[in-house]
Parts: C-alpha cells; structure tokens; sequence
C-alpha cells in the first residue's frame, strides 16, 4: 500500500546531521553514570544497511557503549554521556532516545504449540445470538451475526492476531477460550511515575514492575481484543472473527503511552512468529505527529522523531515482509491529515509538556501514516463518518464502526451508540465504574452473568474501536484464502489488502461535501465513491468478505 502525496523519503542518506545530545531533552530516564561521574542515557542508534560494524566503532570511539544489538531492524542500543556527537558518522542513519519506561530484555521465544482447529461455519451448526448481542449493532453493520458471516466462516485457530496495545485480560470469561498464552508476551515495564516524579503508571502489582502477558490494567486492549475476537460461547457478546487466536503483544503502559522500543519489539516478533494480523490502535508518543525538519521544533525534538520514523519504518517492513497484514487506527483528531496545520497534543511526555506547535504535510502520524499499514476511520450508527476521526484522502482506507455518540441520525440512543467490548473487572474496579458488590454505577457499563460467572463490558468510542473490526475482517479472510504455514495459516499481505477492498461497501461523500457537525465545525471529505477521505475503499463487510469466491 502507498499513501501518495505525503513525505517518502526514506532518512538514509550519509552523515546526515544528528547528536546524542539534542535528544537528552527529550529523554525520560537513563540508565545511569557513567565512572567518571556524568550522567548517561539510553539511545537507539539506527545504522545504514551493512554499517552495524562502522556506527559501532564510531559509537565506541566517541566514549559510549553499546548495550545490545538488533539485527532484524539495524539499531544499536547505546549508553552514553549527552556530549556525544555523531552528526559525521556516514553510518549512522537516525538517533532516538529509549525511554527506559519502555524497555525490555526478549524473553525465550516457546515454540508455537499446536492449536486445535475450531471448525468454521461451514462444517459447525448455527449458532444462536449472544446474550448481548442485541447491543452490538456494530456487528449488524458489517454482517457479523449468526445468520450473516458466522454462517460461513468463524476463523480458525490456525489464525493468529496480534494486539499491540495496553495488554488482555486472558482470564476474561469471553476472552479466555481464544487467547493464546504461550505466544503472548509483555514488551513493557511499569513506571510508578515519569521523569518529573508525576504519576505515570501507577504502584507496580508484580515484581520488577512487569506484568505478566495476560493482564491489562488499562482496558483498552481487551477491549479491542474483544471486538476481534469473543469467541460464540453464550456469554455476553460475540467478536468479528470468534475462532481466531488472540495474541497479546503489548507496548502500550497502563497509562495508555506506546513508546518507540516496545512497539518495534512487538512489530518484530510478530514478524518471527507467524502472526497474521496486527492491530494498533495507538500513536507512538510523544508526538502525534512526526515532523522530521519542522522550524517551530528544537534540535532535540527534530532529532527525536526522525528517529521514530526510522524505527517505525523498518518495524512495519519487517513484519509485512514477513507476512504481518498491519492495521492502524487512523486517529481522533477530526483531522484532515492531508491538510494538517497545528499539533496541540504533543510532546505529551513527560507529562504536561504539550504546546500548540505548527505542523504541515511533512509531519506524520505513526504507525497510520506509514506505507505497508491500512488505516482505518470511524463511522457512527448512523453511517456517518465519526465526528472524531481524523481522515484524509491520502490516509484513509477503509472505514468501520467505531461509536460516535453525538450521532443523531440514529435511533440509537445515548451510550448505546458506542462499541460494546469486553473490560476487566479489575480495571473497572480502579476506575470506581462498578461498586462493591460488582455492579455497575453507571450505563457505560454491562454485567452479564452466566452459569455462576459473571463478565464484564463498557462503551467505548473512537477509531481505536474501529479498527479491530477491520483486524477481524482480515482474520476472516486469513481462514477462508490462508494457506498452510509455519505450523499456521498464511496469507499475503498484499492479498489480504487486495481482497479486504475488494469485499468493502463503498461509500461516497456526503452532500455537500463540506459537512457540517455542528455550527463551529465542519469537515471537508475529498474523492470519489471508490475512494475517499472519509471512508476511504468503503466500510469493512465481514459477511461480503467470507463470501468472495474461494478461487479469487
């Protein structure tokens, strides 16, 4: 996939300018002193391709130290006091700073375990609705029902599907039956507090600050999880694609911060492990957008984000190359991303450093932005595009239902115009959203108890709510078109991409195209009914995408 008509220069060109030092302002903690008393931060040095040996000396000779080495994507991690220059270093590609918040040390790989195949549709008897499947009229939009592509094809556990987000709640009764324990991994470690002592994650639960793979104390991830695949088990709702394997690969704190190291570990082992899809409904922090040169940033904030670009770009390569279909929330702005003008979010770490900075076409958001990832909006009940979503006709590729509660075109009301997903009991329980005794202190919540268990569900809005149900679609077409592979299913990603449009309702532009939201704000959508900025090839079919022609 390529996103014409944004920057596409690739940052490896020779000695091209850049210094260890410029980006220790935007470091959030380092590893330490060095002997001689300085200070020393963690940097990801990116080295130009065959050049691992020359930025290293290089890094050496300048008085650093390199820590560890990553191959797959071709960066270094370095300690180094911040007077260190590699501004001539013609090896040297890109320099971010690691925030140790993120870092981790990958785990032993287990071997993939067989999984039992779950049949599809095809070969098992009909289902009847989920309890709260009345609730779900995302799903009726895409013909996820039992009548509709449940009847064809549910997946399979053959199909993997990565999370990368804040973690899932594995144990989560409408969870629990699909998620993948021996492949799931925790790329983060907890941060109490950020750099300048404010509440970041909060207390650490368990020792050495790192969850084990099946948590997720912020919820947003099992949501998303949730939504992918809930498995049809009589209990509270069902997902898009309900036979699949879940895989938790977090990046994302409880905080809900994805910074660059964790996320290009995620995107890597999805790459080494097989798994089919990705879905990321995130932004990599600090920044929302990524400007590689823009005037209204320091030195050490250009230096930053051209390194989370470089990095961003050789993680998704990696991954898509190795098979990885990548999908990426488009984002929550209500934002033309073709025409962007001004950034009010960023730097949001460390906490309460954001300002209003001028932005333009060059600056990116990541991973949305990046070629090889399918960027998806939102649309409300109605069919509206989400009066949130960021959109663009160079950005957007397809939409799906993601909420949009100020949707009046509708006769769904209030709350219920969100998307219904698994949440964890404990987190809700931290949030003070259900009391006591378990029960909900408000609408946004939904208990369902069954056979002695109870399960919980919350509403929740945003393109992060869309994209699952794309990642779903796509988990749908890995089952019905996949092939044999690596102990798994296998699908192209180009194939996937191509047969995920194919099987999408387009949709055109509203008329007028200049849409009115409300008296102060109106969104201008672009394109044609193929393609466009709102909805870009149409909105995601789960029913029309598992009845394609098998030979297609």
């Amino acid at each position: 996939m390529i996103k014409r008509g944004r920057a596409t220069r690739v940052l490896g060109q020779s000695g091209v300018a850049m210094m260890v030092a410029a980006v220790t302002a935007c470091s959030g903690a380092g590893p330490g002193t060095a002997a001689d008393g300085s200070s020393r931060e963690e940097y990801l040095v990116f080295y130009a391709p065959g050049q691992r040996d020359a930025a290293a000396t290089a890094v050496t000779g300048a008085g650093a130290s390199v820590e560890a080495d990553d191959p797959r994507l071709g960066y270094l991690v370095v300690h180094a006091a911040p007077a260190i220059r590699l501004d001539t270093v013609p090896a040297v590609v890109a320099v971010a700073a690691n925030r140790r918040i993120g870092a981790t040390t990958r785990a032993r790989w287990e071997s993939r375990k067989e999984q039992a195949v779950i049949p599809n549709a095809r070969e098992a008897a009909a289902v009847a609705p989920e309890p709260l499947a009345s609730r779900q009229w995302d799903m009726k939009m895409i013909g996820a029902t039992p009548t509709g592509s449940y009847a064809r094809e549910r997946g399979s556990h053959k199909v993997l599907v990565g999370v990368i987000d804040t973690g899932i709640d594995g144990k989560h009764p409408d969870i629990a039956p699909n998620f993948n324990r021996a492949l799931s991994r925790n790329f983060v470690i907890d941060r109490p507090t950020d750099s300048n002592g404010k509440k970041f994650d909060g207390p650490c639960e368990y020792k050495g600050c790192k969850d084990p793979a099946d948590v997720d104390d912020e919820g947003h991830g099992t949501h998303v999880a949730s939504t992918i695949g809930s498995p049809l088990n009589g209990i509270g709702i069902g997902g898009v694609a309900p036979g699949v394997s879940l895989v938790n690969l977090r990046a994302g704190h409880d905080s809900g911060f994805f910074f660059l190291k964790p996320t290009m570990d995620a995107l890597a082992y999805a790459g080494d492990t097989g798994i089919d899809v990705v879905n990321m409904s995130f932004y990599v922090d600090p920044w929302t957008f990524n400007c590689p040169a823009n005037p209204a940033d320091s030195p050490a904030e250009q230096a930053e984000q051209r390194g989370i670009l470089e990095g961003m770009r050789r993680a998704v390569a990696y991954a898509r190359t190795r098979g990885v279909t990548l999908i990426s929330a488009i984002g929550n702005g209500a934002t033309d991303l073709g025409h962007p003008t001004a950034d009010q979010a960023s730097p949001d770490y460390p906490l309460g450093a954001e300002r209003t900075r001028k932005v333009d076409n060059t600056c990116l958001n990541v991973p949305a932005e990046l070629n090889g990832v399918i960027s998806v909006s939102s649309v409300g009940p109605s069919g509206r595009k989400s009066s949130f979503s960021d959109y663009g006709i160079e950005q957007t590729d397809v939409a799906a239902p993601g909420g949009d509660l100020l949707d009046n075109g509708t006769s769904i009301k209030g709350i219920r115009r969100a998307i219904l997903a698994a949440a964890p009991e404990h987190a809700l329980r931290a949030k003070k959203m259900i009391d006591k005794q378990g029960r909900p202190k408000d609408g946004s919540v939904v208990r369902d108890c069954r056979r002695g268990t109870c399960s919980y569900y919350q509403y929740l809005e945003g393109t992060s709510m869309a994209a699952p149900h794309v990642t779903g679609v796509v988990a749908l077409l890995v089952a019905r078109f996949g092939k044999p592979g690596r102990g798994g299913l296998a699908l192209n990603p180009a194939t996937a991409e191509r047969l995920l449009y194919a099987s999408a309702k387009p949709r055109p532009c509203p008329t007028p195209r200049a849409f009115r939201y409300s008296a102060g704000e109106v969104q201008t959508c672009e394109g044609g009914a193929k393609k466009n900025g709102f909805f870009g090839h149409g909105v995601v079919n789960a029913l029309r995408a598992v009845s394609l022609p098998i030979d297609r």
